[in-house]
């Protein structure tokens, strides 16, 4: 998409687009702020049920080492997992957040002058949806995309080219998605589920280190290790009912449960008013991404070459169908 102005710089007057005032009207006169802001709806709900086997698989990670580490070091061993089971909680810690925020997610506080662009716009926002704006921290992530992104309890992030791009219309039903995340409880679901995922993830990877080790063995212990390995695997899949082989087909569900989620979030953007701005951006980066497929073939041919698993694995829905899913919202309320 043409930028008019330099990257990184406060956009110019044009005539051209709509007034900052006119474009994105001010609600006068006492907000009022909704008993219940926040939710789980059925994908925050999915989700999570999602990870149940993943949460599982760590908890007994975590309670052999536990063990193990108070055997060794003569520690209670029900301590320290029970500090693990609680350690989800810090997460949504507003010092804790401020850390993901910075070292995980890599973002930062906005300027005066972005937060000057940016506050009204949320303010608009989070009064639209009886939600106290306060309660959330803004945060700016330098990236040359239109995007945003909500996570913990508490972080709402947003490009630097979205702030000096998009109108404080297009921008509120950015954030008005972001928010829907949040309310509907899509972000804090999404990171208990990695964090507590975290400890089997990491047993995985180091099995596959020790696995990677077998092409080191001689030919005859190999097969030993192997056969055992095989009759240790049949023998859990006969006790479990084959439930340890479900979290192969977890990632694909995820996938699925997450497109829904961002449907969903453009559900409430379009509820709260913003459905034609957020349709406006959606169709700025559709052009955005022709316009990249022209300038580079390549691009266009590792796409057309995308398979079925990769759409099956995208996180995101396609802009089409989030484009007909608000056309649809916007015919319902006619």
């Amino acid at each position: 998409m043409p930028m008019p102005y330099e990257f990184g710089t406060p956009r110019p007057p044009d005539s051209s687009s709509p007034d900052h005032d006119t474009d994105l009207p001010r609600r006068t006169g006492r907000v009022h702020i909704t008993a219940r802001s926040r939710g789980a709806d059925v994908t925050a709900l999915g989700s999570l049920a999602l990870h149940l086997p993943h949460a599982a698989a760590s908890l007994a990670v975590v309670l052999a080492v536990s063990y193990a580490l108070g055997q060794l070091a003569g520690l209670p061993w029900w301590a320290l997992f029970g500090c693990w089971v609680v350690s989800g909680a810090t997460l949504f810690h507003r010092p804790c957040e401020r850390l993901l925020a910075r070292w995980l997610f890599g973002l930062r506080y906005p300027t005066p002058e972005e937060d000057g662009r940016l506050w009204p716009v949320w303010r608009e926002v989070a009064a639209r949806a009886g939600v106290d704006a306060h309660h959330y921290q803004l945060w700016i992530e330098e990236s040359e995309e239109i995007n945003a992104m909500a996570a913990a309890g508490h972080i709402v992030g947003v490009t630097s080219h979205s702030l000096w791009t998009l109108t404080p219309a297009q921008l509120g039903g950015v954030l008005a998605h972001e928010l829907g995340h949040h309310t509907r409880g899509h972000a804090w679901a999404t990171l208990l589920s990695l964090w507590y995922a975290l400890p089997a993830r990491v047993a995985w990877r180091v099995l596959l280190r020790l696995a990677a080790l077998l092409c080191r063995l001689p030919t005859g212990a190999a097969a030993v290790v192997i056969g055992m390995c095989g009759a240790a695997l049949v023998a859990l899949a006969a006790a479990t009912y084959g439930l340890i082989f479900l979290p192969l087909a977890t990632p694909y569900l995820v996938a699925a449960v997450s497109r829904r989620s961002e449907l969903r979030a453009d559900e409430h953007a379009a509820g709260l008013g913003f459905a034609p701005q957020l349709m406006a951006v959606l169709h700025q980066e559709c052009a955005r991404v022709e316009s990249r497929r022209a300038t580079v073939p390549a691009l266009g041919a590792t796409s057309t070459r995308e398979g079925l698993v990769a759409r099956l694995l995208d996180s995101h829905p396609d802009v089409h169908t989030r484009l007909h899913h608000l056309q649809a919202h916007l015919e319902n309320r006619r």
